[in-house]
């Protein structure tokens, strides 16, 4: 059976390459990828945080996802998509589903923010944008500067990068946890 990914993003202010790469690398490795967005209208995407980038049109919205048909949730960065995201009720739930069904995670650079507003940071070790520091521990995670880092505290994997240098690594670890071949 082949295994599924769902990609969660708010409608606006997406890091493009956190998206896209991720996005294409596990459609590639025969993974059935979906994409849902707050509402089920394009999705504009950001590089750098400051200059816009393509548009998309997500597969479906957070409404129309039956969560335990997926396998591992990606949330990709972008200032404005993690900040939106953090306190949209629909993504905590999705975020709390994954951990409380013992299902990974992947976060990276901002995105791990939505962790904290889902408390599900408590206790894990991660990484993320260098800004983000002092919220994670502030909410109980441990911070470690890794370009990608795997923590299975809590019965739960969450894989964490950086920022957009550090796709690659994080992709191969998204890849290594959906193949079982995670340390």
């Amino acid at each position: 059976m082949v295994k599924k990914v769902l990609f969660i993003t708010s409608n606006q202010g997406v890091e493009h390459d956190e998206l896209v790469e991720p996005l294409n690398f596990l459609k590639s490795k025969g993974f059935e990828v979906i994409h849902a967005a707050e509402k089920n209208e394009e999705v504009a995407t950001v590089k750098g945080d400051t200059k816009a980038a393509t548009s998309y049109t997500p597969d479906t919205s957070f409404d129309h996802v039956t969560l335990d048909d997926y396998d591992l949730l990606v949330v990709p960065g972008g200032t404005v998509n993690a900040d939106t995201l953090r306190i949209n009720e629909s993504a905590q739930k999705i975020v709390q589903h994954f951990a409380d069904q013992q299902k990974p995670i992947a976060a990276i650079c901002h995105a791990p923010w939505v962790l904290i507003d889902a408390q599900r940071i408590k206790d894990k070790n991660l990484t993320s944008y260098k800004s983000l520091k002092l919220d994670l521990e502030n909410a109980g995670g441990k911070w470690v500067d890794e370009q990608v880092h795997r923590c299975n505290t809590g019965d739960w994997v969450l894989i964490t990068s950086r920022n957009p240098d550090d796709i690659p690594a994080f992709n191969d670890a998204i890849l290594k946890e959906l193949e079982g071949d995670a340390a």
